[in-house]
C-alpha cells in the first residue's frame, strides 16, 4: 500500500504493512481495507463529527508529548541536556536510550519510527477537518490548521520532509507528495496563518488545553526563527525576525508575561506564562529521573534521566552544593532555575511549596527538592534517605560502571548522575498538566530575533536573569542567547531544536561517539526503513 500510515482503522497499522511485505517479496500491492479515503472519502458529514475529530486529535496529542519515549526523548535524550544510563539490568532496553545519547540511532530506532507515525497521522486527521468538503466549523478550521501545522512542523524538525497526501486528490492511492524546505515551510506558515484567524483569543492565566492564537503565533514565531535551517538558506532574514518580534508582542498583548516564581509555573493552574499546556500526566517528567526510594508518593520513583555535568555548570551556584534553606530560599550566589535540595526535615509551608494537610509546618508527603538533585537526598520525616543496598542516596556529577569504575552508560549504580525534575510530587503526582509552549520561550525568540537582525537584546536577557536570581550579563554573545535558552527551557522538549539552530548538536559531549562528533548526517533522523517502501517519493536523508 502506497499511502504513509495513519495510526487508525482507517489504514493498515504498521507491523501489518512490514509483515506482509517480509512474507511476499514480489508482490508489494497490498488490498486497502476499511479506509475512508479508499472507499471515496466525501468530507466529514456534520460540524459535530468535525468537533469530535478535533478532540480526539488534541487526545493524541497529550498522548504524543506526555510520553517520555518518542519526541520527547528524541529531543532531549540526544542532547547535552539528558540521558539515561543502564544501571545492572535497569534502563538497558536493547541500548535504545543509550544509541540517542551516543548518536548511534538506526533507521530501525522505534522512538523514531513511533514520532514519524504519530505526528503524520496527526497530520492526516486534520486535513480531513480541512477538507473542503467537511462540515467543519470556523474554530474547528482553526485548530486542525494549527494541529496540522504542528504535525508538519515536527516532521520537518526532525526528518526535513513532510509527506503530504491531498484528501481531495482523486486517486487516493497515489503516493503522497513530498515536501522540504521552503515548500515544506510555506505550507505551514500558511496553516497557522489560518489557525490565527479563526482560533479563539486566549489569556494568562485560562485554562489553555488547546490552541489558541496565541500559541498559533508562538508556533509561527517558532518556524519563522528555524527557516533558514529548513530552507538551507544559512542565515536568518531580517523579514522573518522583525515578524517574529511582532508576533511575541500580540502575544504579550493578550496579557502574558513573565512569572516571578520560576517552579511554579509548572504547579497545574493559571499563570502567567502557560500559553498551551497538554492534558496529560506529569508522572513519566517525575518518576523517570527519581530514585526508587527518592518518595513515598506513587510508590517511588523510576531512576532513570539524569544530566551531563558539564550541562548543570551552566548553572550559577556551587558546582557540588545544590542547597535551599527550609523555608525554600537559595543558597548564597545560586540562581531559582537550579533549584535546591532541601537541607533536612523537610521545606517549611509558606504556601508556595506543595500542601501542609496535617498543620505541622511540613510539605506533606515528599521532601523531594526542585531542578537538579545532587548529593545527600532527604524523605519528609528531615532523615537521610539510603539506596536499595543501604548506601546513603547521594547524587554524584558523574557515570562510572560499578565493574571496573571507569566512565560508562553501562553498569552504572543506583546514585550516578544528577537528577532533573521540573514538575514536583508536592504539586500533584499525576496531574494533567505538562506545558508545551510557554511566554519565556516567545520572549527568549525575541531576543534571539533581536540578535540575528543586528539589534542589542542585553537588557531583554537581563530582565529575565533578574527575575530568576541570575547575575546581569554585561554584553551578549550568540553562545550566551544558547545558554540562556538551556537555563530557562531544560528538559521542556527544545533543547535538540536550539542546539541544531545554533550549530552545536554535534559538538562533542561525554559518551558521544566519536564518528558522530562534527558529523552534519546526525542533525536529521533517518526515515523508517519501511517508509521508504510504502512511499517511493521519500528519499532517505543522507548517512543512513
Amino acid at each position: 500500500m502506497k499511502n504513509f500510515i495513519k495510526q487508525t482503522n482507517r489504514y493498515f497499522s504498521l507491523s501489518l504493512c512490514v509483515g506482509i511485505l517480509l512474507a511476499s517479496c514480489t508482490d508489494l500491492e497490498v488490498e486497502p481495507t476499511d479506509s475512508l479515503l479508499d472507499d471515496g472519502f466525501t468530507g466529514i458529514q456534520t460540524a459535530e463529527a468535525a468537533s469530535s475529530q478535533i478532540t480526539a486529535m488534541y487526545n493524541d496529542v497529550n498522548g504524543y508529548f506526555g510520553t517520555q519515549a518518542n519526541l520527547y526523548a528524541l529531543n532531549e535524550v540526544t542532547t547535552d541536556a539528558l540521558l539515561v544510563p543502564t544501571r545492572g539490568s535497569d534502563w538497558g532496553d536493547n541500548g535504545i536510550w543509550r544509541q540517542l545519547h551516543q548518536h548511534s540511532w538506526t533507521p530501525e530506532h522505534s522512538y523514531i519510527l513511533g514520532v514519524w507515525n504519530e505526528w503524520n497521522g496527526l497530520q492526516l486527521s486534520a486535513s480531513e477537518v480541512l477538507d473542503s468538503r467537511s462540515a467543519s466549523s470556523s474554530e474547528a478550521i482553526g485548530h486542525a490548521s494549527f494541529l496540522r501545522g504542528l504535525a508538519m512542523f515536527v516532521i520537518l524538525d526532525n526528518f526535513g520532509q513532510v509527506p503530504y497526501r491531498d484528501t481531495e486528490t482523486a486517486d487516493p492511492l497515489a503516493d503522497p507528495d513530498v515536501l522540504t524546505g521552503e515548500d515544506a515551510v510555506t505550507f505551514i506558515l500558511s496553516d497557522l496563518d489560518n489557525a490565527i484567524a479563526n482560533l479563539p483569543t486566549s489569556s494568562a492565566g485560562d485554562d489553555n488545553f488547546r490552541g489558541s492564537k496565541a500559541a498559533a503565533r508562538f508556533l509561527k514565531a517558532k518556524v519563522l526563527l528555524n527557516r533558514h535551517i529548513y530552507n538551507g538558506s544559512g542565515s536568518a532574514a531580517s523579514g522573518d525576525m522583525n515578524e517574529i518580534i511582532s508576533l511575541v508582542d500580540a502575544i504579550e498583548n493578550d496579557g502574558y508575561e513573565l512569572a516571578d516564581d520560576y517552579f511554579d509555573i509548572f504547579v497545574p493552574g493559571g499563570d502567567s506564562e502557560t500559553i498551551w499546556y497538554a492534558q496529560t500526566s506529569a508522572g513519566t517528567r517525575i518518576f523517570n529521573t527519581l530514585h526508587y526510594n527518592s518518595t513515598e508518593l506513587g510508590g517511588g520513583g523510576w531512576n532513570g534521566f539524569s544530566t551531563l555535568a558539564e550541562f548543570y555548570d551552566l548553572f550559577e551556584g556551587d558546582a557540588d552544593n545544590n542547597r535551599g534553606l527550609n523555608d525554600g530560599t537559595l543558597s548564597d550566589g545560586q540562581e531559582e532555575r537550579r533549584g535546591f535540595v532541601p537541607t533536612e526535615g523537610g521545606i517549611a509551608y509558606d504556601g508556595s511549596y506543595g500542601t501542609d494537610d496535617n498543620d505541622d509546618g511540613i510539605v506533606d508527603g515528599s521532601n523531594v527538592g526542585f531542578g537538579f538533585l545532587i548529593g545527600q537526598q532527604y524523605g519528609p520525616n528531615g532523615a537521610a534517605l539510603e539506596d536499595r543496598g543501604g548506601n546513603p542516596l547521594s547524587f554524584t556529577r558523574e557515570f562510572f560502571s560499578a565493574v571496573d569504575n571507569q566512565p560508562s552508560l553501562v553498569d552504572n549504580n543506583e546514585i550516578t548522575g544528577i537528577r532533573v525534575i521540573k514538575y514536583n510530587p508536592r504539586d500533584g503526582a499525576f496531574a494533567n498538566h505538562i506545558i508545551f509552549f510557554r511566554y519565556s520561550d516567545a520572549y527568549l525568540m525575541k531576543a534571539e530575533a533581536m540578535w540575528r537582525s543586528g539589534g542589542d537584546p542585553t537588557a531583554m536577557i537581563n530582565e529575565l536573569r533578574t527575575i530568576r536570581g541570575a547575575a546581569p550579563l554585561g554584553s551578549i554573545s550568540e553562545q550566551d542567547i544558547l545558554d540562556e535558552r538551556a537555563r530557562e527551557l531544560y528538559t521542556e522538549g527544545w533543547r535538540r531544536n536550539d542546539m541544531v539552530r545554533f550549530g552545536q548538536y554535534t559538538k562533542d559531549w561525554e559518551f558521544k561517539e566519536a564518528d558522530a562528533v562534527g558529523n552534519p548526517d546526525r542533525q536529521l533522523f533517518p526515515i523508517p526503513s519501511a517508509q521508504l517502501i510504502l512511499n517511493p517519493n521519500l528519499v532517505q536523508n543522507p548517512g543512513y
